[in-house]
């Protein structure tokens, strides 16, 4: 072997190696210059080099570590602008793309607290459910928040893929994340129950019979529901598959309500809820229109038809704040009004003996005269509409013996009932099957009846001041003995509700049957809760001391109280506040009754002994009809508005 002249002399070797050993060290810094924007900075630490390596890989890029080819990924265009060229127009963001954050202890996320970790987290999955998947991947990279645990999101892809067999694996991983071996069931048995329906939507008959024999039944859950999916077999096609079994089929929509269930056994710090932020957006939705006085709307607000930039704020010009119109039918005292269930229309009745029946105008407030009924002898201090508003139960003074039933459908009396000249039968309530009544009085006596007026059963010596009816068919009283009671005529038993302090005028339910508004004398309005039996608030500002008076519930999912006052006014409450939040003036004498239209959250209607009832709405109601009288005015005078302009213009010629 020939050795060259510099392997024959090892002083002439070392001297080579150390030129190439120089030359090789400038090259190198040279092109971490050209890469770093031309600063001698020390080599990336461990955590950077793992990141550029994350993100090439989160763009499906290569594994090669060139930094000039992330680059080139992440300078991919959006909406026309380099999300590079973005980060430069806006100052060179804090910690942009092209420069991962380094920290001491070598945790992207270190620095942010908890809760902000959680912010991040739910901006991310909002961004992901918006399609915006690399604005997605770069939130994750620039804070160091991973959305969700890598296993779980595995899972997710699974289920959402179809792919049954891998998913159950997936699952056994997740066991010591879940800890519940039963809830591990329900899982199990939610994903199989998926990949049943799915087989027999291919018509896979005998793979969903496996399915259900060999992996379903041996869960032992859900029997029932384990019968009526073999009964699915059965079916006819795909469609009477998807109609009997209510499940929307083999699709991205099915399998992602399959994801949202089986996401509900999942800790949120393994897999955010779905659409979480959108739900926290919503609750604050609520929580504003629960604080807002004036918010009586019945269509509830969503993140879609909603403004976030400020807090929300009703006015009170949307609320009955004004009075619409006066009505003078009635010859004497009103001492009664209600509205029908639907709204549509309404009752009063008068000192006069008449009940006059009104049809309503969703649109204007207006009334309009539908039927008078007269012949009630002493008065009509009560009218109940039947559960269907076909008929009207009316009950006279103390001194009244009878009730008149009217068929308001056929305009005509359907029955008059007197069972004994002694009765005193002063109040009545409708049961939920509106085909019987009870009715009752002062002096003791206190029926239930049927439509025809039979009485069914007796309750002796019970002096009945007020009736009303709950949902299930007990029935509450309130006696003279200051105290409300249920009655139940099917068992024949009777027990406390609650007791008052002071004689109890009248009361009246919401329609759910667990508030309880009473009238006391002396003392105003309270508040009561049906279940707990405990009062929850006494309603300041109302004078309640010699008349009768009837509060009601009203307004948008009945969050407002109304009611008459000796002081010739309407008090009305939010049912969270004690002290009004509006008071309505106008009438000249004791206002007896008031009734919210169950429809039309806008309209109120008080009935006084001054003669008159009037209604209540929103300004703007008032606006267009004073817009719609003044039209008719004109047009009443013989001349219509276009009429009236024409000779403006006459005029105006004229001058010249």
């Amino acid at each position: 072997m020939i050795l060259s002249p510099v392997s024959r002399h090892p002083q002439i070797l070392l001297d080579k190696i150390g030129e190439f050993s120089a030359k090789w060290k400038i090259e190198f810094n040279a092109n971490n210059s050209d890469i770093d924007g031309g600063e001698n900075t020390a080599p990336p630490s461990k955590r950077q080099r793992l990141n550029r390596f994350y993100l090439n890989n989160s763009n499906n890029s290569s594994v090669g570590p060139s930094r000039q080819k992330m680059t080139s990924n992440l300078n991919e265009s959006k909406n026309g602008i380099k999300i590079y060229e973005q980060s430069e127009m806006n100052g060179k963001l804090n910690g942009s793309l092209n420069q991962p954050k380094n920290f001491s202890n070598g945790n992207d996320s270190c620095h942010y607290a908890n809760g902000q970790k959680d912010i991040l987290r739910l901006i991310g999955q909002h961004l992901r459910s918006l399609g915006l998947n690399k604005t997605t991947e770069c939130l994750i990279y620039e804070s160091g928040c991973m959305l969700e645990h890598p296993t779980a999101t595995n899972f997710c892809n699974l289920i959402m893929n179809g792919s049954w067999k891998e998913a159950e694996t997936a699952l056994e991983g997740l066991k010591s994340i879940i800890g519940d071996s039963n809830d591990i069931t329900k899982m199990k048995f939610l994903i199989l129950e998926q990949k049943y329906l799915e087989c027999l939507e291919d018509c896979q008959i005998m793979e969903a019979l496996k399915c259900l024999r060999d992996e379903l039944a041996p869960l032992k859950f859900n029997t029932e529901r384990l019968h009526e999916l073999s009964s699915f077999l059965m079916c006819s096609d795909q469609f009477n598959l998807k109609s009997l079994s209510k499940w929307a089929g083999k699709n991205e929509l099915s399998r992602r309500n399959l994801m949202d269930k089986l996401q509900s056994f999942l800790p949120p710090n393994i897999m955010l809820p779905p659409h979480r932020l959108e739900t926290l957006l919503n609750q604050a939705i609520e929580y504003q229109c629960i604080q807002c006085p004036y918010h009586n709307y019945k269509e509830k607000f969503q993140i879609n038809n909603w403004s976030f930039l400020r807090d929300h704020v009703c006015s009170k010009d949307d609320f009955p704040s004004v009075c619409l119109n006066v009505y003078n039918e009635h010859c004497d005292e009103v001492w009664y009004c209600k509205f029908s269930n639907n709204g549509k229309l309404l009752a009063t009745g008068s000192k006069d003996g008449s009940l006059i029946i009104w049809d309503v105008d969703p649109n204007t407030y207006k009334l309009s005269l539908n039927k008078t009924y007269d012949d009630h002898t002493s008065g009509v201090s009560v009218a109940v509409w039947s559960p269907d508003d076909r008929f009207i139960l009316v009950c006279g003074t103390e001194e009244c013996s009878e009730l008149w039933i009217w068929d308001v459908e056929n305009k005509n009396l359907k029955k008059r009932i007197n069972n004994n000249n002694d009765d005193s039968l002063i109040s009545a309530a409708w049961m939920p099957d509106g085909q019987s009544f009870v009715c009752g009085g002062t002096k003791g006596h206190f029926y239930y009846c049927d439509i025809d007026g039979n009485i069914k059963e007796t309750w002796e010596g019970v002096r009945v001041r007020c009736l009303q009816t709950l949902p299930d068919g007990q029935v509450l009283c309130a006696d003279t003995l200051k105290r409300i009671r249920t009655y139940n005529f099917k068992e024949i038993t009777d027990s406390n509700l609650i007791q008052e302090d002071f004689q109890i005028v009248s009361f009246s339910l919401n329609k759910t049957g667990t508030l309880l508004l009473v009238s006391a004398a002396a003392q105003g309005v309270h508040l009561w809760d049906v279940k707990d039996r405990m009062l929850i608030r006494r309603f300041q500002g109302s004078v309640q001391n010699t008349y009768m008076n009837y509060a009601t519930f009203g307004g948008a999912d009945e969050i407002y109280i109304a009611s008459g006052s000796e002081d010739n006014k309407v008090y009305i409450w939010n049912i969270k506040k004690e002290q009004p939040i509006t008071v309505l003036e106008g009438h000249t004498r004791n206002v007896t009754c008031v009734t919210w239209n169950p429809e039309i959250p806008g309209m109120v209607v008080s009935a006084s002994d001054d003669g008159t009832i009037r209604v209540w709405g929103p300004k703007n109601k008032h606006n267009l009809n004073s817009t719609s009288n003044s039209l008719e005015s004109a047009l009443s005078n013989g001349r219509s508005t276009y009429d009236q302009s024409s000779d403006c213009i006459s005029n105006i010629r004229t001058d010249r």
